[in-house]
């Protein structure tokens, strides 16, 4: 049985976590799914290092930055240490980030939230069960949580 983990932060506005959880229960009956949640977005690679400790195979990693010129650095550097963890663990983290200043009112931010972890608990089950269907997908400019950019020929 494939194990993954969901790791969010209290600081997001969305409960991306419960959405990941239902969306990863819809995709894939038989599966181990277990949830961690952290404080703020920086605090994301320790989770998902905790994760991979406790057996999973695959990490989704959710966060909302803020607005600010401070909370985009806060990111960066949040998407550098989980990049590490996959490295140090050769297991995938799938980084769900969602920027406030993505969305112009609260109503577009949720739908954001949902449809982008949506889109990415799709993209953990196929690279756990099915990764030769991401062949396929290649050079197709696919967008989680916006409409496809369409490939360039």
């Amino acid at each position: 049985m494939k194990r993954v983990g969901v790791v969010d932060t209290t600081f997001a506005r969305v409960d991306m976590g419960s959405i990941a959880v239902r969306a990863l229960e819809t995709t894939t009956p038989h599966l181990k799914i277990v949830r961690r949640t952290v404080p703020g977005i920086k605090d994301l690679p320790v989770g998902a290092r905790r994760l991979f400790g406790e057996g999973m195979d695959l990490v989704m990693a959710l966060g909302m930055p803020g607005r600010a010129e401070y909370d985009r650095v806060c990111a960066h550097e949040a998407s550098q240490g989980l990049m590490t963890v996959g490295i140090l663990e050769t297991r995938p983290v799938i980084e769900v980030f969602v920027f406030e200043g993505e969305a112009n009112t609260p109503q577009e931010l949720a739908y954001l939230a949902r449809r982008r972890t949506e889109e990415h608990a799709e993209n953990a089950y196929l690279m756990l069960f099915h990764p030769e269907r991401l062949i396929g997908r290649a050079g197709l400019g696919l967008r989680q949580g916006f409409p496809d950019a369409g490939p360039v020929r």
